[in-house]
């Protein structure tokens, strides 16, 4: 069932659909019509099942025939992901997205190759936004990740302290073993920091172990910046959900 995003809890039996992109794409791209059953969403996590009672070129008037509310999650996670070259970011944001992540933040460190101004910073932002909002349509899930605005390394550890368990895959030094971790803790609020191409460098683990942060092993192979994020996403949820 086709699937719409809305940016309010609907106060009565209606929904209206005006957003240039979603109209076009229920109009042009999806050809619905009045009298089609399509699905919808809010910013809450709250899902209507809906009939088409109307649409042109100004708006999509939805009648709702049924709510659901979303059951909260046991467990939030949280992946801070340095940006990797060329596009794999989108991809990240997108795979990430389908696997239940629920805040996602590209961040900088030392050997992030990718520098963005601050103009390229908000573009980068919104586009990923617009990644996310389409991957939650397509999976079916009823929430939107958060995306952050790009972060550098330094914040990102300064305002860790309200997460109950925090990550750091490394290739170096001493780690633990991620199954172990997960089954010890009973974690429900968890954060992830994803290294860039390189590993972080010493100094940016010491300083991640100082706030907390616990290195872990993804196994034996040197994993790419993406793979490496799906990988820990996939586990997680598997393992937690």
């Amino acid at each position: 069932m086709h699937r719409f995003y809305v940016t309010h809890k609907p106060a009565g039996n209606y929904i209206i659909l005006d957003d240039g992109e979603q109209l076009h794409h229920a109009r042009e791209v999806l050809r619905l019509k009045v009298g089609d059953e399509v699905a919808a969403f809010d910013i809450a996590g709250n899902e209507y099942l809906c009939t088409i009672e109307k649409i042109d070129k100004q708006q999509v008037s939805l009648d709702i025939k049924a709510r659901k509310s979303t059951a909260l999650k046991s467990v939030h996670l949280t992946i801070a992901c340095a940006i990797p070259k060329q596009t794999r970011m989108d991809d990240i944001v997108d795979k990430l997205t389908q696997l239940g992540v629920d805040m996602i933040i590209p961040m900088e460190t030392e050997r992030v190759i990718v520098k963005l101004d601050n103009r390229k910073k908000t573009a980068r932002q919104q586009h990923w936004q617009k990644i996310a909002l389409s991957a939650t349509q397509q999976s079916q899930r009823n929430t939107i990740p958060g995306i952050a605005p790009v972060t550098d390394i330094s914040n990102i550890l300064e305002h860790s302290q309200n997460y109950d368990l925090k990550l750091i895959p490394t290739l170096g030094g001493k780690k633990q073993y991620l199954r172990e971790l997960l089954a010890e803790k009973k974690p429900h609020n968890i954060m992830v920091l994803i290294g860039p191409e390189g590993d972080f460098t010493p100094e940016e683990v010491a300083r991640a172990q100082a706030t907390g942060f616990i290195p872990v092993s993804l196994g034996e192979a040197v994993l790419r910046v993406d793979t490496a994020a799906i990988t820990v996403a996939s586990y997680i949820n598997l393992a937690l959900t």
